[in-house]
């Protein structure tokens, strides 16, 4: 810090300034980057006003309180990277995409950022701060608000293209050469290390999450790929866990510490379906081990120590010091290690039972009862967007019209569904809302003997990418579908009774939400994506 000084109203006070080898403004430039980069090419759901809302709420909190103590005007540089860290992170449910400046949700950044900053005054241990201040604070928004209200940032933040290049670039560069300078590169090393092999035995026990940005569960070697290179991870590593005033101060607590953070996050993710649940999981597991770090400083060697030395400290444990007797100690302790390692890995995959494995249900002989063949040659021609192919590069013009056979013939069925009242074949074809919707219709059908189904022909189809705000609903296809609509009224012994047609313009969403069949998952005006 620079100090100088500063008038106001007659009196003159202590203005401190950071000087340019400060390493917190080097973690700002960092994270500053990504901002502009979410902005300009990645498509954060976030605005410049929820950020600065962040931002500025902290840095405000920080140099009135500093003010009170030291009766200085400091630069608030620890607060505004808090305020910065939570903006990163954070996503209020609703926010418009694509939208830089709107003002939506800006209070909640705030609320949650000062949340954040003030955690650091009132919890603290031996002088300090406890836990990091935006860790605990996302944490605890995410808890008590809930996935309807807000959200973490996504693991998978898009198609490896130039901007995905440069944020990778600039979050590992950057975070190597902060977290080597602060002497924090083995404890982030260690968590990362651990993660991984964590997240391996999750995946190869089955593990399966939904996402906002898949079509399906993501599972297995998919699930494992995503967390280990998710540049949401990255900054986790390089940028939270790695707080030096929250961290132990000697070298064998640092790598302890990370290991332990890798355990407690891998065993909170274990058991969550949903990616805002894994997020949780992921952060609430350096709030874990934060709050358990004075236990830690009586257990390990005394910082800077001659008993502070990683490979001294496992020779140590391995042969308790000597022959004969200490020995014997020694392979007992290792004796203890193995069978703590292997009742972990049990443990691991004994909480991650209730994600493990979605498998689609098998709808095959349902299907088979029905009729609902489609004719290809009455398809019109289909265009792909771009996006589409970006995201998947399967899904051509070929790949289109099977999806779009799928979606006519899950349409023939739930007209089945509701003539036959036969609510197994809804859930074989539909999911989310458009089930909601098809069971309603079947229980009205049911209860006043009048069924109404709905016969498309289509003249034009274009597919397009629906990337969900608003509600965890996931990633779909929506196919923008232009045509004729024939509804049939059936009285209670099946007979037609009247028929209407009419031209329909219309936005039909599938998604693979089971991980087998595409479903229906819902329809919507031409238009009207959201």
């Amino acid at each position: 810090m620079t100090s100088r000084t500063l008038s106001i109203g007659g009196s003159t006070y202590p203005l401190v300034l950071p000087t340019i080898r400060d390493p917190r403004l080097h973690v700002a430039a960092v994270i500053i980057t990504i901002h502009v980069f979410g902005q300009v090419g990645l498509h954060f759901r976030v605005s410049v006003p929820q950020i600065l809302a962040a931002i500025l709420t902290c840095a405000i909190i920080e140099v009135v309180l500093t003010f009170r103590q030291t009766r200085s005007i400091v630069w608030p540089a620890s607060a505004m990277l808090t305020g910065s860290g939570v903006a990163l992170i954070l996503r209020v449910v609703g926010t418009p995409p694509d939208d830089p400046w709107n003002t939506y949700g800006w209070y909640v950044f705030a609320a949650v950022a000062g949340l954040s900053l003030l955690t650091k005054y009132v919890i603290r241990y031996r002088g300090s701060h406890v836990f990091n201040p935006s860790n605990i604070g996302l944490v605890l928004a995410f808890v008590i608000l809930g996935s309807t209200r807000v959200e973490p940032l996504d693991f998978w933040w898009g198609p490896l293209d130039a901007w995905m290049i440069a944020a990778y670039a600039v979050i590992i560069g950057g975070g190597l050469l902060i977290t080597r300078r602060l002497h924090l590169l083995a404890l982030a090393a260690t968590f990362w290390v651990g993660l991984t092999v964590g997240v391996g035995i999750l995946a190869g026990s089955g593990h399966c999450m939904t996402a906002n940005w898949a079509f399906a569960p993501v599972c297995g070697v998919d699930f494992w790929r995503v967390i280990v290179t998710s540049p949401e991870v990255l900054i986790f590593l390089f940028f939270m866990i790695t707080d030096p005033k929250t961290v132990p101060a000697g070298r064998v607590g640092r790598v302890v510490f990370g290991l332990l953070v890798a355990i407690a996050s891998t065993l909170l993710i274990a058991p969550q379906t949903n990616e805002f649940g894994t997020k949780v999981g992921l952060l609430a597991g350096l709030v874990v081990v934060c709050a358990a770090r004075p236990i830690l400083d009586r257990l390990l060697p005394e910082p800077r120590s001659a008993a502070d030395d990683f490979r001294g400290f496992a020779t140590r444990f391995a042969i308790g010091g000597g022959t004969g007797t200490g020995a014997v100690r020694g392979a007992l302790r290792i004796g203890v290690v193995g069978f703590a390692v292997l009742a972990l890995g049990v443990g691991i995959v004994a909480a991650g039972s209730p994600a493990r494995g979605f498998v689609a249900p098998d709808t095959t002989e349902a299907l088979d009862t029905v009729p609902h063949q489609i004719d290809p040659a009455t398809f019109p021609a289909i265009t792909v967007t771009q996006e589409v192919s970006d995201w998947n590069h399967e899904i051509d013009a070929a790949g289109a019209q099977q999806l779009l056979m799928t979606l006519g013939e899950n349409l023939e069925i739930e007209n089945q569904a509701l003539l036959r009242r036969d609510p197994g074949l809804l859930t074989a074809v539909d999911h989310g809302d458009r089930l909601a919707d098809m069971q309603g219709r079947l229980e009205r059908a049911a209860a006043t003997g009048t069924t109404v189904v709905a016969h498309y022909q289509f003249d034009s189809v274009n597919v397009t990418l629906l990337v969900p705000f608003g509600v965890q609903t996931g990633l779909s296809l929506g196919f923008e579908s232009r045509g004729t609509l024939t509804e049939e009224t059936h009285d209670a012994s099946g007979a037609v009774v009247s028929r209407q047609t009419s031209p329909f313009a219309q936005t039909f969403a599938i998604r693979q939400a089971t991980g087998g069949r595409w479903l229906n998952v819902s329809v919507l005006p031409l238009g009207d994506t959201d």
